[in-house]
């Protein structure tokens, strides 16, 4: 059985022991609980034993009542037991799987964004809620079943030697017989387990896309597809289940087949020396007790390891988790602390970057770009020009495969990535809500800020009005994602967050790109007094940003291929005029490229 519990199961039990050690001495009383009702219980063969020879066969009514008293006390103490022992047991599974979802949740928020382009988050979820709640259901109850009936095999083997050597040989040739299956079997479970694991992380994973876009599905009337294709994988997870079940019934079957076959020779045999006069009656049933102790305990100790292999398989899923390392990390030497406010000024030298899932193309190439303190610097170009991974490249989502990106002279390498990002306000073309009151959304960058500062960021932004009027006002909750507000809505919310975190840099992804006409229109008023002593970066996609920006950058495949103001780019660059003249369309700006 050791044996089985190797390899990658040792890797399981680690992450199990680090997560246990602040609770050893629970677990250490847990343990005694453990071992303490264990002896009551092969204790009571004994007890049948004295109630037999004692109690029945001298046929004395003080005999039997002492014997029947010691049985009692047994039954209290074993009850006693069992109560300590399920409670602590039980508050351990759940203490330990409460820490490790705060571990691997607090590991993940920390996680470089191109670790998610190749782990889906609803996989991710599943592992920290399916796969936990499995490890829960096996620290709080399977591991000490496990260990309960492995001291029950133990101690009742070696009781039956103390009863009766002859008899207990038949036992212990059976034993291997039974161990056999349970090696043969357990590795096939093994996998089965993980791969079930896997299958069932799927179907979390699909419901959570679909739900996730119901509109839509339904706009495109994908329901049927949809429906066959979670059809094919609940029936994927369901075979790999059923493969996995009809392992472990095999194993469960040939363990009670052959241990109780076991049983049922040495009941014939001792049977034979009853009546032959070679041992008592009393003698015979307490080694029946124990043979039938040693029997259910291997019974149990089949169906257990079935379940530690399932939890091998969700431990070493969560372990992959938290082995997942982050590759965006303050330097080990030379870190530099950046002033409580910085001037803001940025530079970009030689800067060559492809996304982990695109290694072949380079979404910036060779990159060279300042910007001054305080400067609005419109970015322009068609879509993956690489406008979006600039900002990527500046928050340091992603650190750049070639050249240096500076913040005041200062290499963000050089840098903690939370002393730097706390330097920038990002309002993206597709604002990010959670769920939660308006007011905490508008103070999801500032905790700190007092109602009265949220709503005065959401004045300046023109959030206010229609804020007031919602059922609760700053109270009211958002649904997921802010589901029920308007795109103009969500994005005025979205620029009252960045107000409020008042940082010196700020990132626009064409923060007006989602509101109506009149909206746009105050937004645009409000925009110089946000921009005021700040350096702001601009994603242009309308020419009324592109006009106001002191400097306009424009940028094909990952290149600069031009700067200055735009008088000076209609004149001299064909990109920009190109897309210049799109804007306009008899007189009407329209949104298409830029």
């Amino acid at each position: 059985m050791i044996s089985m519990l190797s390899s990658r199961h040792r890797r399981a039990l680690r992450l199990t022991s680090h997560f246990l050690l602040p609770y050893r001495w629970h677990a250490f009383g847990a343990l005694l609980a453990l071992i303490v009702t264990a002896g009551i219980t092969l204790s009571m063969g004994q007890g049948i034993k004295l109630l037999v020879d004692q109690g029945f066969m001298t046929r004395s009514p003080h005999l039997l009542n002492q014997s029947i008293g010691i049985f009692m006390l047994l039954v209290l103490g074993l009850a006693v037991g069992t109560f300590a022992r399920f409670y602590l047991v039980s508050w351990i599974g759940e203490r330990v799987v409460a820490d490790i979802r705060r571990q691997v949740f607090n590991h993940l928020v920390y996680l470089h964004p191109g670790f998610y382009e190749n782990n889906r988050s609803s996989e991710i979820q599943s592992r920290l809620t399916a796969d936990t709640t499995l490890l829960q259901s096996v620290i709080g109850s399977s591991l000490s079943l496990f260990l309960r009936n492995l001291l029950m095999v133990i101690g009742g083997v070696v009781l039956l030697f103390i009863t009766n050597p002859k008899l207990t040989s038949i036992v212990v040739i059976a034993l291997p017989l039974v161990i056999a299956p349970i090696l043969l079997f357990g590795r096939r479970v093994r996998n089965l387990s993980r791969l079930s694991q896997d299958r069932i992380a799927d179907i979390g994973s699909y419901v959570s896309e679909t739900l996730g876009q119901i509109k839509t599905v339904q706009a495109y009337n994908h329901q049927i597809q949809d429906e066959q294709r979670f059809s094919s994988t609940v029936e994927q997870a369901f075979e790999t289940a059923r493969k996995r079940i009809f392992q472990r019934a095999w194993l469960i079957t040939l363990v009670i087949v052959l241990v109780l076959g076991a049983v049922a020779v040495m009941l014939w045999v001792g049977g034979m020396d009853v009546m032959a006069g070679r041992i008592t009656a009393g003698e015979l049933a307490a080694f029946v007790f124990y043979s039938l102790i040693v029997g259910s305990a291997f019974g149990t100790l089949s169906e257990v390891i079935g379940e530690l292999q399932r939890a091998a398989g969700a431990a070493e899923r969560i372990a992959e988790l938290l082995r997942s390392e982050n590759i965006i990390q303050p330097p080990k030497t030379g870190l530099v602390t950046l002033p409580a406010r910085v001037k803001g000024e940025l530079e970009l030298k030689d800067v060559r970057f492809s996304y982990p899932s695109r290694p072949e193309s380079y979404a910036v190439d060779g990159l060279n770009l300042t910007v001054k303190a305080g400067e609005t610097l419109a970015l322009v170009g068609p879509s993956g020009a690489g406008k979006s991974t600039v900002y990527d490249l500046l928050l340091r989502f992603y650190d750049p495969l070639a050249g240096q990106i500076l913040v005041d002279g200062v290499p963000l390498t050089s840098l903690d990535p939370l002393d730097l990002r706390r330097c920038f306000a990002l309002v993206s073309q597709t604002p990010a809500l959670f769920f939660g009151s308006v007011e905490e959304n508008i103070r999801y960058g500032c905790p700190t800020a007092t109602l009265e500062q949220v709503k005065e960021a959401a004045r300046i932004a023109h959030a206010h009005d229609f804020i007031e009027q919602m059922p609760d006002g700053y109270q009211t909750h958002l649904g997921d994602g802010g589901l029920g507000l308007s795109g103009g809505q969500r994005q005025r919310l979205a620029i009252a967050r960045a107000l409020l975190v008042d940082a010196p840099i700020l990132l626009l992804d064409e923060a007006t790109s989602a509101l109506d006409a009149q909206s746009e229109h105050l937004i645009q008023q409000a925009l110089p007094s946000l921009m005021h002593n700040r350096t702001t970066l601009v994603i242009a996609h309308r020419l009324a940003t592109v006009k106001n920006a002191d400097r306009i950058a424009v940028m094909d495949q990952g290149r600069l291929v031009a700067i200055g103001t735009h008088q000076e780019l209609i004149a001299s660059n064909v990109l920009y005029a190109r897309l210049a003249a799109l804007q306009f369309n008899d007189g009407n700006e329209i949104t298409d490229q830029l």
